[in-house]
């Protein structure tokens, strides 16, 4: 008996009881549903009065994702050129912004409130009506020349900048996360390095790229992760709605939409992996 107390009052016993609950709630809730998920893209599922009917498929699900599911092909493209496009515009942002919120200035928690409490109120239905309402967007935009000009002269920038303009409110929206980690990362950075920097004649702006930015990058690759997540699961995803739509579907149902999720979780896996491998080689040139 004697044991098993001392074992109990060992500290990474008593670790291993408090997570227990997480790790049982994990697996049940989580890693079972998802596997299973995979287990059911390589069947035709029926859902009858009987119950879920399944026949063996192999990879034709894949395959028709791939084939005949012309919509799923053309979201996808889509989806992936919104990330290369957004993400870093939205890190860029955050990064801007979090710079201006840690300045020593008047109400500056009143900002940083104000910036963060979209990620409060954020959800689908809020989003989908904003949307709707033409709000994402700056008012009157586009009676400007310049956005005239960039409409009557279809290329990649005019296109990127249209882009842009047209979500910017949106863009602003995803960003409160991502300004609240760069804050955090900014305040741990020693005051006395930027100070040495400043007696031995560094300017702002060379302060910023030879300690700010470097001691930032580790956040940076957080909050790239986090933003392409976060956008890939958005409920304004048309690729999700897609999803939704194929599995109630009796010609398609759970088992093709099982085979979707996991091409979109590869797809993402890779966005994720390339953007993540373009920053750590620009980080490395450096």
């Amino acid at each position: 008996m004697n044991n098993i107390f001392t074992k109990i009052n060992n500290k990474k016993t008593v670790g291993y009881i408090f997570i227990l609950p997480w790790v049982i709630g994990f697996a049940v809730f989580t890693a079972y549903p998802i596997l299973y998920s995979l287990y059911l893209s390589f069947f035709n599922v029926i859902i009858t009065t009987d119950g879920i009917q399944t026949k063996f498929a192999k990879w034709s699900n894949y395959q028709d994702a791939f084939t005949t599911d012309v919509e799923f092909l053309k979201e996808i493209g889509d989806f992936a050129a919104h990330v290369v496009v957004s993400v870093p515009i939205i890190v860029i942002i955050a990064l801007i912004i979090a710079i201006l919120l840690n300045q020593p200035i008047k109400f500056r928690g009143f900002f940083r409130t104000i910036f963060f409490l979209p990620v409060i109120i954020s959800s689908g239905p809020v989003l989908t009506k904003l949307t709707e309402q033409g709000v994402t967007a700056i008012p009157e935009i586009n009676q400007y020349a310049f956005y005239k000009l960039a409409a009557e002269n279809p290329n990649f920038f005019s296109n990127l900048f249209l882009y842009i303009m047209d979500n910017m409110v949106l863009l602003l929206w995803f960003t409160g996360v991502q300004i609240l980690i760069f804050i955090a990362a900014l305040q741990k950075v020693d005051t006395q390095v930027y100070e040495a920097a400043k007696i031995d004649g560094a300017s702002t702006w060379e302060i910023f790229w030879k300690i700010t930015l470097p001691t930032l990058f580790p956040m940076i690759l957080v909050n790239i992760i986090y933003t392409t997540v976060m956008y890939s699961i958005s409920t304004m995803n048309p690729i999700i709605d897609h999803i939704k739509k194929n599995m109630f579907k009796i010609e398609t149902g759970f088992g093709y939409a099982s085979a979707l999720s996991w091409v979109y979780f590869v797809i993402i896996t890779i966005i994720l992996l390339i953007l993540v491998w373009i920053v750590v080689l620009l980080e490395r040139k450096k």
